[in-house]
Parts: C-alpha cells; structure tokens; sequence
C-alpha cells in the first residue's frame, strides 16, 4: 500500500510505489465503514491567529522493535515535513507481538532503553513534542508491564508519563483478549500543561470511560493512542472519539494501528483528528500514513462561550450519595 501524509509532499518516502505529490484536497475521507457528516459550528473571527499544526501517526507495528522503529521514524519525518509541532504515534508503535507476552520481553527500565531514547531523539532532532503512544515499561512484577505514554518536549526531555488505567477484556467468539494477564493498571490520571494547551493523557480502552476525561478537568487536547480491534473498532471507535470531543469541547488527537499484524490479529485503525465541535478534520481509515490538522485554541474558546456546558457541571460521579435507587417491584 501506498504511504500518505496530508496537506503537503511525500519527500521522504522509502515505498517504490509510492506516488509523488500527495492530494492537499481539504475533504474529509470517508472511513471504512461510514460517511462522515460534518455539523456546523459557529465560525472563528477572520482575525484569529494562533492556529497550530498537530498530526497523528497510524502503523501496522510487527514483532521487531528495530523494524518498527525505522518505521516510525520515517512517519515523524513525515508529520514534522508538514509543520506539525506536536506529533503523536499509537499504542504498541514499537512492538506488536506475535505473543502476548513478547512485550514483556523488550520492556524497558523508566529512563532507559532503545525505544525511550528513540523517542527522546526525534523529539530533539525535529524540535517537536512527541507522544510515545505506549511504551511497556517495568512495574516490578516479572511477568507484567505497565503500558506507558510518555511525552518529550522539542528538547528531548520527558515532560510527562500516564500509565493505562483501564485493561482491554473481550470474550467475543474467537476473540480472546485479556490485557490484565501480562500489564499491571495504572493509578493516576494525567494532564500536561503543554505550549498548545493542557493536554488529557488516555490510552484506547480508556476511551469507553468518559469519568476518566471529567476527571482530567478542563483540558484543551485529549490523547488517545489505540490498537481497536477491527470488530470492536468498526462497531465504536468513530462514535466514542467523537463523544469525548465534543462532549470534553476539546480536541481529540487519535493515532491508530490500522492493519493486519504477523501475530494474526487485526487492527481497526481509523486515525483521526477531532475538533471540539466533534468534525473529523482528517482521517485515516487504513495502512501506515499521517494525518494532520490544525488545532485553533480562539476558535476553542469562541465554542465554550457560546455553549458553556463545562461550566454547567454538578454531579461528582463518585459521590454515591447522588443516586436514588427506588425499588417498585
């Protein structure tokens, strides 16, 4: 398949059949299973400045850590060819393994090892910030990892970690899911004040858990690295990335797997770029590619003064003490 980036040329291509110029039509794909509808939303005034550009990066990420590397770096290549200062890679980009447990094997102490210091040298060398999707870090237990998302500021340096939370189960036919067999959960909620907003870290199974986003406060961009399987994908993952933008009035930032991995599985992919009002500015149904947005913090803050629902809050979803259980029968 044919790579692709959004918005400007494919300069760094090592595909043979990879074409030239690369379309900078501003429509928004469809994805693989739908159209999308784009939803008016008040306008932001001629004069607003301040547009920054992000991208998000989606891969099909193999067993081999040095091969996804290679890979990842020739897409962030890519995004920061486009101008984008934020760049954001999905979950597992560096290993999708044929087993469970391969990630185990390659985890890494906090601080040290091939893929941090990856992460921190593309970060350095194209002066952005860079989000390490997920990154199996070590949790003291020998057969576990926690599954990281680290952040690295234009210099290099780790601004921030967010440790998954929620663990993937499925028991669907002959798909058998149990992340908590070989990843130990995370405990704490984590917001980046950043030079492009205060940024909400989540990871793919976080999504389908809004308490998590309420709990992160008002922030201006959420995260969302994933690995979706195809059927739970194809089923929520649109839906659930629009939720949490437009009901967090924020811009959700989703770089995928998309694709199928030698272990067998399949992943949904979909990579997308949200705005606050819940547009998909731009997407990627499938393969390895970039897409690119850019994220307007005036515009932001024109939607919440017209439509304050954030200021409008009052349940603490934690407080038992709210819920009325009347028994009728």
């Amino acid at each position: 398949m044919p790579c692709r980036v959004r918005q400007g040329l494919c300069k760094f291509c090592i595909f043979a059949r990879c074409a030239a110029p690369v379309s900078t039509k501003t429509a928004t794909p469809t994805s693989s299973f739908a159209k999308t509808r784009s939803r008016s939303a008040p306008r932001p005034t001629p004069e607003t400045t301040g547009v920054v550009r992000v991208a998000a990066i989606q891969m099909a990420s193999g067993p081999n850590v040095s091969a996804n590397l290679a890979e990842a770096e020739r897409l962030i290549q890519m995004a920061a060819a486009t101008g984008a200062r934020l760049v954001a890679l999905p979950e597992y980009f560096a290993i999708m393994g044929l087993k469970d447990t391969d990630k185990v094997a390659v985890r890494e102490q906090p601080g040290k090892g091939p893929i941090q210091a990856f992460l921190a040298a593309q970060a350095k060398k194209h002066g952005i910030w860079l989000v390490g999707g997920s990154v199996p870090l070590e949790c003291g237990e020998p057969d576990k990892v926690y599954n990281s998302c680290l952040v690295y500021n234009d210099k290099g340096r780790l601004v921030a970690r967010y440790d998954k939370i929620h663990l993937f189960g499925l028991s669907l036919g002959a798909e058998q899911y149990r992340e908590e067999t070989t990843i130990k959960p995370g405990r704490r909620v984590v917001v980046v004040d950043s030079p492009f907003g205060r940024m909400g870290l989540s990871i793919c199974y976080d999504l389908r858990f809004p308490e998590l986003y309420r709990a992160m406060g008002a922030v201006d961009l959420i995260l969302v690295p994933s690995a979706f399987t195809a059927t739970t994908g194809k089923a929520h993952f649109e839906t659930l990335i629009r939720a949490r933008a437009i009901e967090n009035l924020a811009y959700v930032i989703a770089p995928a797997q998309g694709g199928y991995h030698l272990s067998g599985r399949e992943t949904h992919g979909d990579t997308m770029i949200v705005d606050p009002w819940g547009n998909i500015l731009d997407r990627l149904p499938r393969g390895s590619g970039v897409v690119t947005a850019g994220i307007n913090r005036a515009y932001q803050e024109s939607l919440r003064a017209s439509l304050p629902a954030l200021k409008h809050r009052t349940l603490n979803c934690g407080d038992p003490e709210l819920v009325e259980l009347i028994k009728a029968i």
